[in-house]
Parts: structure tokens; sequence; C-alpha cells
């Protein structure tokens, strides 16, 4: 009954301590500014999508003048008797999937240009930290520190060049 009683202390315990870990993992910065960046990413796909479909697949269309919201019929599938519906169901959808192909490489890269943007104000930040760190003059040593250096140069000149000696008690 012991037993059972501490065993059941030490969950409560556990899931009290899980329970914490995750409040602090779910309340740190990075993680809401990740939440915010999916959110925008998500707003950000519609407006991806809607120029993908609306200007650049009636661009291609104009230009190589095939339509880009295409199929292909299969060959071995009989498609008399179907309704417009269930023909695009046996059919391959080649046009859907290049604009997705077309939304996807859009967005990489958007995104690439946005990392690079930061990158390069990340580093803006740490070269001007580094130039005032370098720029910065080393400390003075203290008075008891130029005192020491002092003694100890006295005791090397009176030792003709050598470092003195530590005595050693018998």
């Amino acid at each position: 009954m012991a037993d059972a009683k501490k065993t059941a202390s030490k969950a409560a315990e556990k899931g009290k301590g899980f329970m914490k870990e995750f409040k602090e993992f779910a309340l740190k910065g990075n993680v809401m500014d990740m939440a915010v960046g999916v959110l925008i990413g998500g707003a950000f796909s519609g407006i991806v999508t809607a120029l993908t479909g609306d200007f650049i697949n009636p661009l291609i269309a104009s230009i190589g003048g095939a339509e880009i919201a295409g199929s292909i019929r299969l060959p071995w599938v009989n498609y008399e008797g179907l309704d417009a519906e269930q023909i695009k169901a046996l059919s391959l959808d080649y046009g859907h999937f290049l604009t997705t192909i077309i939304n996807f490489l859009i967005m990489a890269l958007i995104i690439f240009l946005l990392m690079k943007g930061i990158n390069k104000l990340m580093s803006l930040g740490k070269k001007k930290e580094e130039e005032e760190a370098a720029a910065a003059p080393a400390p003075e040593p203290s008075k008891e520190e130029v005192l020491l250096t002092e003694i100890r140069d006295l005791l090397a000149a009176q030792n003709g060049g050598k470092a003195p000696e530590a005595k050693q008690k018998k």
C-alpha cells in the first residue's frame, strides 16, 4: 500500500514537472515568434496562390499556347458515358501539379530573400559589437597589480635578472 502511494506521488510530481516544463517552452519568445510566422506564412501562401492562378498561369498559357490547367486522359480507361467530374477524377491533372510547383518556387525564393536580409541585419549588429569591443581599451591594472609588478621587477633586478626562488620550510 505504501509503495502504491509513493508511486502515485512520484507520478504526480512528474506530471507537475512536465506541465511546468511545457509552460516554460510554450511561453518562450521563440515559440511565439514561430507561431506568428506560421500564421503569416499561411496568409502569404494564399497571396502566392492567387498570384500564380490569376497572373502567372494565364501568362504561361498565352506564351506557350497551352492551357496550364490541362489533364492527360489515361489510355487504358474507357471514358465513354462518364460525366466531366468522373473524367477529371480518372485523369492525370498536370496543371494543378505545375501550379503547385510554381507556388513552391515563389515561396522558396521569397523565404530565401527574407533569410538573406535577416542574416545581413544580424551580421551588421555583430560587426558593431565587435568594433566596439575592439575599440574599447584594455582596462588599466589595479594599484595592487602595479605595485606587485614593480616589486617583482625589483627582485628580479637584485637577483641578476633571475626570478626569485620561493623559500621552502624544512
